[in-house]
């Protein structure tokens, strides 16, 4: 919805029948950089409040810290000053998630830098999540890392092995992307989120081709949506799951009213009968 003012895009949201939104911030609309984020925090909490809505803090944002890198500085960089300055960005996230008594902050792990070796990159990771693992746990916040192809962290069983390495604190849970189970997951993508129950802290929804790491519109890919609807009702999980197309803001409207009719279609079609 990055076309859209967030006033607009929040009420089409709302007058479409959303619960709540991905907020990511960047300087579209929450500009986690410019001055009186506190204030215009604030006056978004108001408006999710009177809109009926909540949200879920994303930071996914391509290119608010370094306008030349897609995603830089990450948590892998060799670069102290760099990885600090990501690991600002992540404790801004949460500050801003609990003036929005959002659900949790996403993150991702960033790719491996050229001539960084595996065990190199888990130690970065882990040690640059300490301080936001710590300052998410103090504000009540779960901090909600994403496995993304093609990073370090990329399938569930990365996540267990930094759940591992950082002694499994309680603030540290999952983002689970639908799409990306079909994409490169060995189970299928309701057995993913069976087996993601206990962690589940974010979802992300979309279509998906195997090996194909392409988010597209509900129906253009592979995956059989009511089984992964029924596994997330099973599981319990209470979050948002929200439609991640962050490649179709020019369509942006529609597809958000289109994919929630899917949604609805689907979950309606795999409801056991009464």
């Amino acid at each position: 919805m990055t076309d859209l003012r967030l006033d607009d895009a929040l009420a089409l949201l709302a007058d479409l029948g959303y619960d709540g939104v991905g907020l990511t911030l960047d300087h579209m609309h929450l500009d986690p950089l410019a001055p009186d984020l506190a204030a215009r925090t604030a006056r978004l909490a108001h408006r999710l409040h009177a809109l009926g809505m909540t949200a879920t803090v994303e930071t996914g944002a391509r290119y608010v810290l370094d306008p030349r890198h897609k995603h830089g500085p990450s948590l892998l960089d060799p670069d102290p000053e760099a990885r600090a300055a990501r690991v600002r960005l992540l404790l801004t996230a949460v500050r801003t998630a609990a003036d929005l008594d959002a659900h949790a902050v996403h993150c991702f792990s960033g790719t491996l830098p050229p001539g960084t070796d595996a065990a190199t990159g888990w130690a970065r990771l882990a040690g640059a999540l300490a301080p936001v693992i710590e300052a998410a746990g103090a504000a009540g916040v779960p901090l909600a890392i994403e496995p993304e192809p093609g990073h370090l962290l990329a399938t569930l069983a990365d996540f267990h092995h930094l759940r591992a390495l950082t002694g499994d604190p309680a603030p540290l849970g999952l983002t689970l992307d639908i799409g990306h189970c079909q994409c490169l997951e060995p189970a299928p993508p309701a057995a993913c989120v069976r087996d993601a129950g206990p962690w589940l802290r974010h979802v992300q929804i979309e279509d998906m081709r195997r090996g194909v790491h392409e988010h597209l519109p509900f129906g253009d890919g592979e995956i059989d949506f009511p089984p992964v609807l029924d596994a997330l009702a099973d599981t319990g999980y209470r979050g948002l799951t929200v439609v991640e197309l962050p490649r179709h803001s020019h369509a942006g409207p529609d597809l958000a009213r289109t994919s929630l009719s899917f949604l609805r279609a689907m979950e309606q079609k795999g409801a056991p009968s009464p």
